[in-house]
């Protein structure tokens, strides 16, 4: 068994359920993990062990007996990869869109681990979920950068950095619509959507705290798009699509909040067509920054736009130049 995790539950806190405060304080863990592991006695509150909807008034400390590394058991893949960087404590890829990155129900093979395990000759894993060295995750359609651990000493360093706040995330999108101003903040909690499960949103009695930074890097008036650098404070799932899309600005493309039916209207039919060749939203997580876990170095990684999003982009700038020129 692993080293059991000492957690404080801070006095000044408000009530909360011992199961979301574990799902926030252990990102490398999924909802189900936590579950299992209050559900199996793993999780014991002042020496006691409770259920997962106890709730934490303050002051309380909880030990969390995490489960030794698993072998993992999704199916190696010949699947080509783009490797950004690569030591033997870890390693960083730019995920293409429309790559899952871990085997789930409706997607156990073809994944990033599926490819991992096929280029790597050992990944951590974690409570025995396909899930090999996954600290952290980008959507499906999303492309982008992406880190993965081997050891388990790295996946806590990593997994306490993402806890922590302290990662350099930074997302190129391209949003459907206008903003004011150069730049602004997006402080709105995120959880489940009530009624349709596959989506998230900001309306919830659950939601969590969710912080987005945003600047224009260029506005394509004519078209009614805009090109923004998003700098995430929290990693919430589906954050920037959701906080843009309840704005009425959705992400280009996006198929799940509103995004892929604004591509008929764009007034361009040249873009139009470019625009359907999206895999999904036109999102791109384009850096990202980290200690290393081992040699205390900073690594800063970013990838090149995908080909899709690329060519959209490529059109745009080419099209506004000589807009610009003429007039």
């Amino acid at each position: 068994m692993t080293q059991p995790q000492q957690l404080h539950y801070p006095e000044d806190r408000s009530a909360e359920r011992l199961d979301c405060f574990l799902v926030e304080s252990f990102p490398a863990l999924s909802r189900s993990q936590i579950q299992k592991l209050i559900s199996g006695r793993q999780v014991l509150l002042d020496g006691v062990p409770v259920k997962a909807s106890y709730k934490l008034k303050g002051g309380e400390s909880i030990q969390v007996n995490l489960p030794d590394p698993e072998p993992a058991t999704a199916v190696p893949e010949a699947i080509p990869l783009q490797v950004l960087y690569e030591d033997r404590h870890l390693i960083v890829v730019d995920k293409a869109a429309g790559m899952v990155v871990h085997p789930a129900a409706g997607h156990t093979r073809g994944t990033l681990v599926n490819a991992l395990l096929h280029h790597c000759d050992d990944l951590a894993g974690i409570g025995g979920e396909l899930r090999p060295g996954i600290v952290h995750r980008i959507d499906k359609d999303t492309s982008g950068v992406l880190v993965v651990t081997k050891t388990d000493q790295s996946h806590q360093h990593l997994a306490a950095q993402f806890k922590a706040h302290t990662v350099k995330r930074r997302y190129l999108a391209l949003i459907c619509g206008q903003l004011n101003g150069l730049s602004g903040t997006i402080e709105q909690p995120i959880g489940r959507h009530s009624l349709q499960r596959k989506k998230m949103s900001s309306n919830t009695r659950h939601g969590r705290s969710a912080v987005t930074h945003w600047k224009v890097l260029r506005r394509y008036a004519a078209d009614r798009l805009t090109l923004i650098e998003c700098h995430l404070e929290t990693g919430r799932t589906h954050q920037i699509r959701v906080h843009f899309s309840e704005m009425n600005l959705p992400l280009l493309g996006d198929p799940l909040y509103g995004g892929r039916n604004r591509i008929k209207n764009l007034p361009d039919p040249q873009l139009r067509e470019l625009s359907k060749k999206l895999p999904g939203q036109a999102l791109h997580a384009r850096t990202l920054g980290f200690v290393h876990p081992v040699t205390g170095e900073f690594i800063e990684l970013s990838a090149e736009l995908p080909p899709a999003f690329a060519a959209i982009i490529a059109y745009l700038e080419k099209k506004y130049a000589s807009l610009e020129s003429s007039a």
